[in-house]
């Protein structure tokens, strides 16, 4: 029994493994010397602090009870030998150590309310226990979330067309209108131009092609989430993370990050520890956001999709092509994560213990009001924020001449080398640049400059875009490595300007930057590296 206070208590102890409960026998005298009496109550718990070493917590404590808890001789010693005793039972780190007191913790919640609860249904948990025996299993819980996944994105892929189409053809509409009241206002031509041909265009191709998609994706995304199926993707990909070092929270800012990378990074906000938050945030990029899917979607379509089949097995087909570029994405986070952890970020991963919620029935109206208002609306509206700078910019780069060559080729013809090192080409490469305030321009800009028109070009049929291509030297090579580049480069600047809010310092906006580009820039080198060595000795 224990007095806090007025207050008595008679707590239930947990019994923890033997190798641990001796553990605790060796420093629980040394604790109750040290700390006063009033808190010996606590002093089980400070010796499964300090067996389990974490600097910030026992920091905590030392400062509260104003003993020093890191640097006592006596304590020191009795950890050496307890760790010791720990590494002969296989508890090598904390990470594990810290697994057997959770799943001891559990395990005894469970027997005290098997005891003292009782239910007037029994089996009220029986249902979501045997689906989860299936969706959290080893063999088929992670093939069932890719399933899950491709069937979102075939899902966000098909639909989007038609809404998009809907949207164009409504500004197409609109710009006649606003042309009609700029001339009527005898604004000069030039004015005229800057207005229509750069900012409008550009704004509405980016509300065009980034709102339907949107539209679709954050609503059934909050689907799964309303649903409870979220939780059991990060218990799913929990051990990759932990293997990586990093926590596994991150699998859930990851899935925020397909809807939008600057989202996910605002979602890392619930990882507790700030190096691992940090490692969230820098590798959020490294899955792609809603505003490359319809690049990756349209390459994918016209040099793959379209040469193997057609029709709705051409739609298949490039649906799996752009989840493998998603897989590679994955697989790229979990690898810098690892990298982050072992060099600038070094550190174990913290535990993580993870409630699994009830399948729930999805409530449609509060999911719809917080995917259109909380996520699509406010993710649009800083995307259009910068679009109409861009569209300024592109402007003025298609247009201003020296010599009759524009400043658009002036740069891609500076980047070309360097890009044919990459298996692209310069104006690939300057479109990338340009597509900084928004990816969703970044095809356009590739079109823009082929065509050699001064506007952003606006082309829906794929034929019509491939056969361009084609013309300007496009092979598969090129569409691959475009692919890869399109997943492995630098965030927008939306997400940049986020990566500073929520890290505080314009350094990790920096380093979120290079991090995927040079990825990017190396696996497109390595692929045509391997690309031109068999083609040399297939022609041998």
């Amino acid at each position: 029994m224990y007095q806090v206070g007025n207050l008595k208590t008679t707590p239930k102890k947990v019994q923890y493994s033997m190798a641990i409960e001796e553990c605790i026998s060796l420093i629980q005298p040394i604790i109750l010397q040290k700390i006063p009496a009033e808190k010996a109550y606590l002093a089980r718990w400070i010796c499964l602090k300090l067996m389990d070493g974490d600097e910030k917590i026992l920091n905590s404590i030392s400062k509260n009870l104003k003993i020093n808890l890191l640097e006592d001789t006596d304590i020191s010693l009795k950890l050496i030998q307890i760790k010791a005793k720990l590494s002969n039972e296989n508890i090598e780190n904390a990470d594990i150590f810290r697994d057997k007191l959770v799943s001891t913790i559990v395990f005894q919640a469970e027997t005290l309310t098997s005891d003292t609860c009782s239910y007037e249904k029994q089996g009220y948990n029986q249902r979501d226990r045997k689906i989860d025996e299936i969706l959290t299993s080893k063999k088929f819980g992670i093939p069932i979330m890719i399933l899950f996944l491709c069937i979102i994105f075939w899902i966000t892929i098909v639909g989007a067309n038609y809404p998009s189409q809907a949207l164009s053809n409504l500004f197409d509409w609109a710009k006649d209108g606003f042309i009609w009241l700029f001339e009527f206002l005898k604004f000069p031509n030039w004015l005229v131009s800057i207005l229509i041909d750069g900012i409008y265009t550009t704004l509405t191709w980016v509300i065009s092609v980034m709102l339907p998609p949107m539209a679709i994706f954050f609503p059934m995304f909050t689907l799964l989430e309303d649903l409870g199926y979220l939780p059991r993707i990060a218990f799913n990909l929990d051990k990759c993370f932990r293997k990586a070092c990093s926590s596994g929270k991150q699998a859930l800012t990851m899935c925020m990050g397909f809807g939008c990378n600057a989202a996910g990074v605002v979602g890392c906000r619930i990882i507790d520890s700030p190096r691992e938050k940090l490692i969230a945030i820098l590798t959020n990029a490294f899955v792609p956001c809603n505003g490359r899917f319809p690049f990756l979607i349209t390459i994918s379509t016209i040099f793959i999709g379209s040469y193997i089949a057609s029709g709705f097995s051409s739609s298949i087909i490039s649906t799996l092509v752009v989840l493998l570029v998603i897989l590679l994405g994955i697989f790229m986070t979990l690898f810098i994560s690892k990298l982050l952890s072992k060099t600038i970020l070094k550190g174990v991963p913290s535990s993580f213990m993870l409630e699994l919620p009830p399948y729930r029935k999805p409530q449609i109206g509060r999911v719809l009001i917080r995917s259109i208002f909380d996520r699509t609306l406010f993710v649009l509206g800083r995307a259009v924020s910068v679009a109409i700078p861009a569209g300024l910019i592109i402007w003025l780069f298609a247009n201003i001449s020296i010599e009759n060559i524009s400043l658009l080729s002036y740069v891609a013809n500076f980047l070309d080398p360097f890009a044919k090192l990459m298996g692209l080409d310069g104006y690939i490469l300057t479109a990338f640049i340009l597509g900084l305030p928004a990816n969703e321009i970044v095809l356009p800009i590739i079109l823009m400059s082929y065509m050699q028109k001064g506007i952003l070009v606006n082309l829906e049929d794929n034929f019509q875009i491939g056969q361009i291509l084609i013309q300007n030297g496009w092979t598969l090579l090129t569409a691959i490595n475009v692919m890869l580049f399109t997943l492995l480069h630098f965030p927008c600047s939306t997400t940049l300007m986020t990566i500073k809010k929520e890290a505080g310092s314009w350094k990790w906006s920096f380093i979120a930057f290079l991090l995927p580009t040079v990825c990017g820039i190396v696996l497109c080198m390595i692929t045509t590296g391997i690309w031109n060595l068999g083609h040399f000795i297939v022609t041998l």
